[in-house]
């Protein structure tokens, strides 16, 4: 074996090797279907609605990107960036919003949380879950009162546990 052949070959075995170890280090995700994150906004708006609310509901995909969006005929300008940010706030910490929001208000060390790009404390924000892993999250704005808000978002979810499943 020459010398030539035998770098070839050795290097065609670390290849090998290292393909074999990237490969183990694969895992799957679950995905949020789009029909699914738009069921979960109008149904988000719905609910409100249905209260006499009128919000606007985004939801963000695992990786914070919006992925469906719903708003009231009526409902303010506002409320557009403000459901976005509630629901990339939910997806960030895999918490609500609400939750964020008295943690940050308890701890004078998450004060700055308010100062991430994107994030909004206030309550209306849910992580959306696929048995235990966070795969989106839906916020809602418009109401007056976040936790109006988050019962509008919480509706929308727990009416769709079996798409989620």
């Amino acid at each position: 074996m020459t010398f030539r052949t035998a770098v070839s070959t050795l290097s065609a075995l670390t290849l090998l090797a290292l393909a074999g170890t990237a490969h183990a280090q694969l895992r799957s995700v679950q995905d949020l279907p789009l029909a699914t994150a738009q069921k979960l906004a109008a149904d988000a708006v719905s609910a409100c609605s249905a209260t006499g609310y009128n919000v606007s509901a985004s939801v963000v995909d695992r990786a914070g990107l919006l992925r469906a969006f719903a708003r009231a005929d009526n409902a303010g300008p506002h409320t557009i960036d403000a459901s976005r940010a509630k629901a990339f706030t939910a997806l960030s910490t895999k918490s609500t919003t609400q939750a964020v929001l008295e943690g940050s208000q308890k701890n004078p060390a998450a004060a700055n949380l308010k100062d991430i790009p994107g994030f909004l404390l206030l309550a209306g924000g849910v992580p959306v879950k696929a048995g235990n892993e966070v795969i989106g999250a839906i916020g809602v704005g418009g109401a007056p009162g976040g936790q109006l808000d988050e019962q509008c978002a919480q509706a929308a979810l727990d009416g769709n546990v079996a798409l989620l499943k």
